[in-house]
């Protein structure tokens, strides 16, 4: 089997938890998790720049000497009809200029969540700060905290990880990399 490097660009565990369960050394792969900028603000707050950040990290990833294949997560806050929700992008980049992109489920914040994210605080700490737990962005995520364990982080990452693998698996691994 030959295998290849998918480079990752976060050393997330939950992020890279999630692509290591999609791009498996069955599936002939090998994950490289690297820190990449995502040239967008520490806490995106609409799906263009929640989208943005994952492409830009993916495409950060290809320019790099040796990368064919870079994968950026990022997740992000939206306001809906008064509600604000959970956003979450991927963005699987190609050396040859490939781009494939897909979006995850999304789950309204409780209220006084959405209070404390409008006065600037960003995600990872508030949801830290309201659970009494410290480091939710790097285990079960905002999502898992609010569907008490049935999803977390690395699974809802997880479904976006399989849409983009799934993308370039269709349209072939030789047409894409």
């Amino acid at each position: 089997m030959s295998y290849r490097t998918l480079y990752l660009g976060s050393t997330n565990p939950a992020k890279l938890d999630a692509v290591q369960a999609v791009f498996t050394p069955d599936q002939g792969f090998t994950v490289v998790a690297r820190s990449a900028p995502s040239g967008v603000a520490d806490q995106p707050r609409s799906d263009d720049e929640t989208r943005t950040g994952a492409v830009n990290r993916a495409h950060w990833l290809v320019r790099q000497p040796g990368v064919e294949l870079g994968l950026g997560l990022e997740g992000g806050l939206v306001d809906h009809a008064g509600d604000m929700w959970l956003c979450n992008w991927g963005a699987l980049a190609t050396s040859r200029g490939h781009l494939l992109v897909a979006s995850g489920a999304r789950i309204p914040l409780p209220r006084e969540l959405a209070q404390s994210l409008r006065k600037g605080g960003e995600l990872g700490d508030v949801v830290d700060s309201w659970s009494g737990r410290e480091g939710v962005r790097h285990r079960e995520g905002a999502i898992g905290i609010l569907t008490e364990g049935e999803v977390s982080r690395a699974d809802l990452l997880g479904h976006i990880v399989r849409l983009l693998f799934g993308q370039w698996r269709y349209l072939g691994e030789s047409r894409v990399s």
